[in-house]
């Protein structure tokens, strides 16, 4: 029987075990909700991360994650500009619309799955400033990206000032943000490009990274917190016994080993890429491969026990996570460069 080497994504990781301690650890009597010693860590924790006072609260999915945070910044007549592939467009099941009572997502193009200003304005130039068309509130980015690219912080800059210039607030999808700090040398602060202020909130992905069951909502205007707070509890998000949550999150603070864990899984992605060769469709810039790849090619990868997604008719997408063990990547690089 051939042993399954996976790459189908970083959601099917297994959990750190770091995180299992810290939520034994936690398994005593504390306040419920949010008010247990653990949360009460986490806008501190955050703030030293950012180097900016910001507040963090958790949630179970970064669904929520993003919807709760994009709640602040659109009113439900207003819209979102997001790439045509961002996730909230083609991943989250209308959830939304369905979160912010009918704003409509608006869809803009941009190269890597990347928005840019000048792609932003084609899309809202046009738009007449009246009642009877859907007037932009906020601009959703991902990082990294739906094809594993990542915004530089002169790019995470510009947006932030167009933003400003049009009365847009800004929000990062941030479920492989991790993966994109990593690339860009280890910094929390550069990947949201937090000091200056360019981005409004920050869904700060940790399930796709070792955690199990946590993300966080940085909300980079501690008074919109409020405001979340009581979003959180309508959509069911309040957690009774909120201090596993908090564990979680704070366990991947401690040491920063969020960054450990997604530098490990860039080193595999790298190897990977080292056998694709000109069959890379996009820079490898985190964690995600996008390989061009015949219906036979996948299927010869497949018998030799490789499990991945199909993306298209000619291409697949392969994702390494924290734990991906270094002789499975070296072992589908080499897969690849033989076809």
């Amino acid at each position: 029987m051939t042993v399954l080497k996976p790459f189908l994504s970083d959601n099917a990781a297994a959990v750190h075990p770091k995180l299992w301690e810290a939520m034994r650890a936690a398994d005593e009597s504390d306040s419920p909700y949010d008010g247990d010693r653990l949360s009460a860590e986490l806008d501190a924790r955050f703030s030293a991360l950012f180097g900016r006072e910001c507040a963090g609260l958790w949630v179970a999915t970064g669904t929520a994650a993003n919807c709760l945070a994009l709640g602040t910044l659109v009113q439900p007549h207003g819209g979102v500009v997001c790439h045509r592939e961002a996730h909230i467009e083609v991943d989250e099941g209308g959830a939304p619309g369905f979160f912010l009572h009918g704003a409509k997502l608006m869809l803009a193009d941009g190269e890597g799955a990347k928005l840019t200003p000048e792609g932003i304005a084609a899309l809202v130039d046009p738009i007449r400033n009246d009642v009877h068309q859907v007037q932009p509130h906020a601009i959703a980015i991902t990082q990294a990206s739906e094809y594993g690219r990542t915004y530089t912080p002169e790019e995470l800059a510009a947006l932030g000032a167009f933003g400003k210039e049009r009365g847009l607030g800004l929000h990062m999808d941030g479920a492989r943000f991790a993966n994109a700090a990593a690339f860009l040398g280890g910094s929390a602060q550069e990947a949201a490009r937090a000091a200056s202020g360019a981005v409004d909130s920050l869904a700060f992905g940790f399930i796709k990274n070792g955690g199990m069951g946590a993300e966080a909502v940085i909300l980079f205007d501690p008074e919109a917190a409020t405001q979340v707070r009581y979003r959180r509890k309508r959509a069911g998000h309040l957690q009774c016994k909120g201090r596993y949550l908090a564990a979680q999150i704070l366990a991947m603070l401690d040491g920063d080993l969020w960054l450990a864990n997604a530098r490990a899984a860039n080193a595999a992605a790298q190897e990977v890429a080292a056998g694709c060769g000109a069959r890379l469709m996009h820079p490898v810039e985190a964690n995600e491969l996008f390989v061009r790849l015949s219906p036979a090619e996948r299927e010869g990868l497949r018998a030799q026990g490789f499990a991945f997604y199909d993306w298209g008719t000619d291409s697949a997408r392969f994702v390494t996570a924290w734990n991906t063990r270094a002789e499975d990547a070296a072992a589908l690089g080499k897969a690849i460069a033989a076809l």
